[in-house]
This record gives structure tokens, C-alpha cells and sequence, in this order.
């Protein structure tokens, strides 16, 4: 059975779902993402991932700076629609956004709810060493999802796994799970299961303090790395200059922390060591260890900041 949905999302990790219910045969009354933002050495306004890809499907796109004026509620009831899914938005959803929809809002979110809620799950599931995440979907309520769960999926986290293909996967799962919670949605099926009391915690938004190194532990150095490769990327200061470390590989080693330890940009830390293999110059593009040392001299000894 057919809904007529509103879909809010922003980045690449909403576009898979946005498409997938498109394919599933929903009718997609609007699309509702950020605004344009300035972006590339021109700073020209550019379109959202899923305003491309909503305009590539010519579907209605609105993109207001916020939804709790009266105008945009009542432009937003004006749909008259059956729900709405929601994926990595961006805005509040004020009470009268979540009352419109005549079955309610419902937002894919990428962990296993109630762990990480809010605003930066995946990077937080790879930084605490998780060894599994997923994909739930819920009910949107007024609190920071925690509304009942409908559905959920789940992806182990590798030993190399990094952001950018734990969001590929999560991206994907997430829209193969909407599908299935709409059509239950739809008939009438659909199970809520409240969310545990139990094991709750926040995924703060990534921020200055999550991105410098301080070479206290390779373990969670390594993670570091993996889940803020390629943006905004864990860094340390050499010869005044922020270098980016984009990949790199726990090795064995000791020495005082921070210190380089051979000619591969092995680096001791506080417990174990760990080798720098992929790293970025401000201003330069990515590149491997061995071309950044044949321009960019770091030898046995140096102390990282």
C-alpha cells in the first residue's frame, strides 16, 4: 500500500533511503533538506546530497532554515501526508512537524538504539572500540531519539574498518529497513518496542578536542584515525604545520611517545606503537608516508607534537 510521504534528509547517508522508497512506490510529496551552502575555492551555494538526487527524481524540494515558524508548519500540514521519514536532517523537529503526519515520523538512525543516540553515532560506535553498530528505525518523539523502535539491523565493526565504509554499509541497510517498517507501517503490522532503560548513551558531535593526537595508546589511536579519516581527520603539529593522519597500522615498538622510531614514520605512543601510512599536508592532496618523507623530511628521533 501506498504512502504519501514527506522525506527530510541532508548528507550522502540519506540518499539510499530516499531512492529506495521512491523504487518501494511511495508517492514522495516533498523533500525537505538543508539549506545551499557555500562550498569548493569559489564558495558558490551548493545543493545537498539528497537535494541532488531529489532533484534528479523531480520531486518538490524545500529547504527552510527552520521548520518552527507557523509558515512552515503549516505548509508542512498542507501536505496532508501519511508520515514522514526522516534521515541525518539536520533541524528540530518541533511538536507540530511530529503531530502532522497522520501515522507519525519516523527516522532511520544509524546505531542500535538506545547506544549513541544524537548526532555522530557512527564515528562515536568506531572511537569506543564497539565491535558491531546498525541501523534503527523509530518513531520520532520530542526527546533526542527516543522514541519506540520499529525495526533494526546489524553491521560488525572490522579491525580496519573506518567511517567512510561503516556509513556506506549503515546507508544501505538503513534503506533496505525503511522499506519493510513503511509497508508494516502501511498494513497496519508494524511492532513499537520501547527502548531500554539500559545502556544509554549520547554520540556528542565531533570537535576540536576529538581531533588532536596525543600519542597516549596505539589502540585507540588507531580508532582515532579510522573513524575521523578522511574529515575532519586526526592531526599533530610538525615544524608548525598540521599534518592529517588518514590511515595508518598498529606495529610493534616502544620509546618515549610521539617519537619517531625508523625511516616508515613508525611513532612510539604511551602503550605500543603505531606506523603512519596515509597522511595529508594543509593545502596538499593525500599521500602515502613514503612520498610526504621524500619532500617533507621527519626522521628517527623527532618528537610529534
Amino acid at each position: 500500500m501506498p504512502l504519501r510521504l514527506a522525506y527530510m534528509g541532508t548528507p550522502d547517508f540519506a540518499v539510499p533511503a530516499l531512492l529506495a522508497l521512491i523504487d518501494a512506490g511511495h508517492e514522495i510529496a516533498a523533500v525537505y533538506t538543508q539549506p545551499p551552502r557555500p562550498a569548493g575555492r569559489g564558495h558558490k551555494l551548493q545543493p545537498s546530497a539528497v537535494h541532488r538526487a531529489a532533484a534528479t527524481a523531480q520531486l518538490p524540494v524545500r529547504h527552510p532554515a527552520t521548520l518552527r515558524t507557523p509558515e512552515a508548519q503549516a505548509e508542512f500540514r498542507d501536505l496532508k501526508l501519511d508520515a514522514a521519514v526522516v534521515a541525518a536532517y539536520g533541524l528540530i523537529l518541533p511538536r507540530p512537524i511530529l503531530d502532522a503526519p497522520r501515522l507519525g515520523c519516523f527516522n532511520i538512525h544509524a546505531s542500535l538504539l538506545p547506544r549513541w543516540r544524537g548526532a555522530a553515532p557512527i564515528h562515536r560506535a568506531i572511537l569506543a572500540g564497539d565491535a558491531e553498530t546498525g541501523v534503527t528505525i523509530m518513531r520520532m518523539e520530542a526527546g533526542l531519539d527516543t522514541g519506540p523502535m520499529l525495526l533494526a539491523g546489524r553491521v560488525p565493526i572490522g579491525p580496519q574498518a573506518s567511517t567512510p565504509q561503516l556509513h556506506d554499509a549503515l546507508a544501505a541497510l538503513g534503506a533496505r529497513l525503511i522499506v519493510s517498517a513503511m509497508d508494516d507501517v502501511a498494513e497496519g503490522e508494524a511492532i513499537e518496542t520501547p527502548q531500554p532503560g539500559e545502556g544509554v548513551t549520547y554520540a556528542a558531535k565531533i570537535g576540536p578536542e576529538d581531533e588532536r593526537i596525543d600519542w597516549a595508546d596505539a589502540v585507540a589511536l588507531d580508532r582515532q584515525i579510522r573513524a575521523l579519516t578522511p574529515r575532519p581527520g586526526a592531526w599533530f603539529l610538525h615544524e608548525g604545520e598540521r599534518i592529517k593522519v588518514l590511515a595508518a597500522t598498529l606495529v610493534a615498538g616502544s620509546g618515549e611517545p610521539g617519537t619517531v622510531l625508523d625511516d616508515q614514520l613508525t611513532v612510539a605512543c604511551g602503550h605500543g606503537a603505531i606506523r603512519l601510512t596515509r597522511l595529508q599536508r594543509p593545502g596538499k592532496a593525500p599521500m602515502t608516508a613514503r612520498d610526504l618523507l621524500n619532500g617533507f623530511a621527519i626522521p628517527a628521533g623527532t618528537r610529534l607534537g
